[in-house]
């Protein structure tokens, strides 16, 4: 995929290119059960120049109702992951699979050659806020795998941990019910933090990392993008800035082009007055 194009562009001294993804400008579907937002082309939403970012193919960022979800349906050939904000998700498949999984928890299924999924809120009484995450793998027809891990906020709090890591890196365990990074068969690794206010993380990219993509979750609650913004949050919402320049409000992104061929480091700040959370994608 080209780069998208406008927004901030690097300066001789700076070895990266960030260009914002608007929270608003994204993907938006309101279906009274489920509430989403989509970062790439997914369902009714196309848009060629988002179909994906290197190896990164979906970032939705759902809110689905009590007792609702998504009834089985097949995938093949695609690392799907899900990342719970708050509420419960129930995750069940064709392996045999069942699990509800809560706040700081991931579940990770490769689908390789083939799965059946469904994903439902069987709370009563709350709401399940979670992003689904895809990615493409690096090679077809794998056998299909599931994986879980879970980090409290005390482990990403003011720090950037690695919570998804290629399969087979130094750290990845293969695995359920074991600690380190989710394993993913895709050129893909992801970062997980909640930067209190007045505090920063730097992080050295890998040498390898040619492109990445940040967001900036929605924490503060569900807005439409119609939404003035004057009336989205009463304190301003979580903000965090990037290498002393763009600023994230909640539910925008930026993707990230890595133009020296060298280890690179990036500041995070949050200039906001509420924990922001946030994930960091890095990618070959």
């Amino acid at each position: 995929m080209p780069f998208p194009s406008g927004g901030k562009v690097a300066t001789p001294a700076s070895p990266f290119k960030i260009t914002p993804r608007k929270a608003a400008a994204r993907g938006h579907a309101n279906h009274g059960w489920l509430k989403t937002y989509h970062t790439f082309s997914f369902a009714n939403y196309q848009e060629a120049k988002f179909d994906q970012f290197a190896s990164l193919r979906v970032i939705n960022e759902d809110r689905v109702e009590p007792g609702e979800g998504f009834g089985l349906h097949h995938h093949r050939d695609f690392e799907i992951w899900s990342y719970i904000v708050s509420g419960e998700l129930e995750h069940k498949d064709s392996l045999g699979n069942t699990e509800i999984m809560k706040r700081g928890e991931i579940q990770m299924t490769s689908t390789g050659s083939g799965i059946s999924h469904s994903e439902y809120n069987r709370n009563p009484k709350t709401p399940v806020h979670f992003l689904q995450i895809w990615g493409l793998p690096k090679q077809r027809g794998l056998s299909p795998k599931y994986y879980n891990r879970k980090f409290s906020d005390e482990e990403k709090r003011d720090k950037l941990v690695k919570v998804v890591a290629p399969v087979n890196t130094e750290g990845v365990h293969n695995g359920r019910n074991t600690t380190g990074p989710a394993p993913v068969h895709s050129a893909i690794t992801m970062f997980a933090s909640i930067l209190s206010p007045k505090t920063s993380v730097t992080h050295t990219f890998f040498k390898t990392t040619t492109k990445a993509y940040l967001h900036n979750i929605m924490v503060s609650g569900y807005r439409s993008p119609s939404t003035p913004a004057n009336e989205k949050f009463e304190d301003g919402g979580a903000r965090i800035r990037l290498n002393n320049g763009l600023i994230l409000e909640e539910g925008d992104g930026a993707f990230v082009e890595i133009t020296k061929g060298e280890a690179n480091e990036f500041l995070v700040e949050n200039v906001g007055t509420k924990d922001a959370e946030w994930i960091l994608f890095e990618l070959e």
